[in-house]
């Protein structure tokens, strides 16, 4: 069983965050989703009818990220968080991309509620996983690209497994190695928020509609939460 944790020097630079860990098993990732598919549609219609729009970064949210990405190093203008990437290209273009099922789901409910989401196929990770401070020594393969090779630098903050880094800056960007595909089926969902004080039951009402969307393709859901000094 994979265990999440937060290093205690990433638990002191941001104290009051608060990951929702949503597992699947017996994910059955290649048979319609119906009501993902009905959720990304009804956000888009929502935009089209000017009834709702993502959060951008003037929203309290999402400040919170740009402000911790400045915080070890990366700009977040030219680097941005996941959750306002996908923000500015649903404004943009008016819709969500269509991966697979898996990933159309946490991104339907990242974008919803303005919170960063992320997922790692657990059959592809080795050991435990731990958000840390990269040390500048370890390796990352970013999604889409298994031939490239990128080096964090030393004090951005990533998730790592006992092979190598699963996430650059904090929730930019995914691993190729442990990318959700529709043969995925164990799979651990990630939610986030940097400010639990404010957000705690907004993560918790997304992790909810995330397990909903996951539970009818799969064997069992669970959801954990993981802070500064628990681990998931």
């Amino acid at each position: 069983m994979t265990t999440f944790r937060i290093n205690a020097s990433v638990a002191d630079a941001f104290p009051d965050t608060l990951i929702a860990v949503v597992t699947a098993t017996g994910l059955r990732g290649d048979e319609p989703w119906p009501a993902t598919a009905a959720t990304l549609q009804d956000l888009e219609r929502q935009l089209a009818d000017a009834t709702w729009q993502p959060a951008d970064e003037t929203d309290p949210r999402i400040e919170a990220w740009h402000t911790a990405y400045r915080s070890f190093g990366t700009n977040p203008r030219r680097t941005r968080p996941s959750v306002d990437a996908l923000g500015r290209r649903l404004a943009k273009k008016g819709t969500l991309p269509r991966i697979n099922a898996a990933v159309d789901s946490y991104n339907a409910v990242s974008v919803r509620h303005g919170l960063p989401a992320g997922a790692f196929d657990l059959d592809r990770v080795t050991g435990d996983v731990e958000i840390r401070h990269a040390d500048g020594s370890e390796s990352f393969t970013p999604l889409g690209e298994p031939e490239a090779v990128e080096n964090p630098r030393p004090g951005e903050v990533v998730y790592a497994d006992t092979t190598d880094v699963l996430t650059r800056h904090w929730n930019h960007r995914d691993a190729h190695r442990t990318r959700v595909t529709p043969g995925s089926s164990h799979v651990a969902f990630i939610l986030e928020t940097l400010h639990a004080t404010r957000d705690g039951q907004l993560l918790k009402t997304a992790a909810d509609e995330l397990r909903a969307l996951l539970a009818p393709h799969a064997a069992r859901t669970t959801v954990h939460y993981l802070s500064p000094g628990t681990a998931a």
